[in-house]
């Protein structure tokens, strides 16, 4: 069980940001995301080691360079602080950039390691530490460096805090603002630090709660929004819309279900549970494989036509590439647009701020073959024209 919220970095200034100090944080969470493609639901503790042995491949450093290339153009004008070895230091020097490392590498990353690198960076006067990974990443840096303005690039399995570049291309452009000339004309917020609600999870039901709040650069595209729970009363609606997918899917196609309470009802029409975390596979009206992973979905999906059915993540409006990384961009290269159906409530569209949907695959091409206009289904007969943004 997590601590009651902290709200140590309550802003005093009207939220006019952290005052200028020199110098800015990079940490790396190496085994950040391991456990996407393969079906785990994080990386935390003995995870990243299991994520391994799945075949899982390391991609905090790529996405993290990702965002680091955005700031090629400040590399002599940015103090840059970074955490030893795998952390952050071998990447930033591998890029061109100068820097400082704090500590040494060891054998292997925990998340003491990444709470002690955010505390000697805060200690050193950053004014900013940039790190790429998930949720539990976000907590730790926090923890270790309260104050401090934090951007998240986004690496990890899950990302319901509100402290994330919307990608890491997002989050490098907001960096690049942030340290540029005029780091005065960004706005700072407050932005909650989530955490999965452990008791809401035993019940069936995915909600993050507030873990305590910290500095985070306002830039509305783009910058994620926390994740927001579902509302009980769309549940009518959705319920008959489960009812009716189910009853047209077609003979013979396979269908690939994303994971979430929404799609869990689909699920559940099927005559099973299904994985309310995971990616489950139905064919001919039941559920054949539930809790796959990247690979079994490819190796079910080759040669073979089928179909991808997805909801919206709440109050950030991701479609993919938050909590789904098992239908990854290989599998949806191989569906193709047309086969992709989104299923949400008609609240959570009408709340997205920015009023759009966002794909976040890892593959540019693929993102740019999801953007544009795309129908979503919100009850029986009843759609939006939602716009995905890449």
């Amino acid at each position: 069980m997590r601590t009651p919220v902290r709200n140590a970095n309550k802003l005093s200034d009207g939220g006019a940001g952290p005052q200028p100090r020199p110098g800015v944080g990079l940490i790396v969470n190496p085994v950040a995301g391991l456990g996407g493609a393969v079906g785990l639901k994080g990386t935390d503790g003995a995870a990243a080691q299991q994520a391994l042995a799945l075949g899982a491949r390391p991609k905090s450093q790529v996405r993290a360079a990702r965002a680091l290339e955005l700031l090629s153009a400040l590399k002599n004008r940015i103090d840059l602080v970074c955490a030893p070895g795998a952390m952050g230091a071998d990447l930033a020097t591998s890029l061109g950039f100068s820097c400082r490392t704090l500590g040494t590498a060891g054998a292997a990353t925990t998340s003491r390691d990444t709470r002690d690198a955010a505390a000697a960076m805060a200690e050193a006067g950053v004014s900013m530490i940039m790190f790429a990974g998930g949720d539990g990443t976000a907590r730790d840096v926090f923890d270790g460096a309260p104050g401090v303005g934090l951007l998240g690039v986004p690496t990890g399995v899950k990302m319901h805090s509100g402290v994330f570049g919307a990608s890491p291309e997002a989050a490098g452009r907001v960096a690049a603002l942030v340290l540029g000339s005029e780091p005065a004309r960004v706005e700072w917020r407050e932005a909650e630090i989530m955490d999965i609600d452990e008791e809401a999870l035993r019940l069936g039901h995915v909600a993050a709660r507030l873990y305590g709040y910290a500095r985070s650069p306002l830039e509305r595209t783009a910058m994620q929004n926390c994740k927001t729970p579902s509302r009980r009363d769309d549940d009518p609606a959705l319920d008959a819309l489960a009812r009716r997918i189910v009853r047209e899917m077609d003979p013979g196609i396979l269908h690939v279900l994303g994971c979430g309470t929404t799609m869990r009802k689909i699920k559940r029409q099927l005559g099973g549970e299904g994985t309310l975390l995971g990616v489950d596979v139905a064919l001919n009206g039941r559920l054949i494989a539930t809790d796959v992973d990247e690979a079994r979905l490819l190796r079910l999906t080759s040669g073979v036509p089928f179909k991808v059915i997805t909801s919206v993540t709440g109050g950030q409006g991701f479609v993919f590439g938050r909590g789904n990384q098992q239908i990854s961009a290989a599998v949806l290269q191989r569906a193709g647009r047309d086969n992709v159906m989104i299923v949400t409530s008609q609240s959570k569209l009408v709340m997205l701020d920015p009023p759009c949907l966002r794909v976040d695959t890892g593959d540019r091409q693929v993102d740019a073959m999801l953007a544009g206009y795309m129908r979503v289904h919100t009850a029986p007969g009843h759609t939006m024209m939602m716009r995905i943004a890449a």
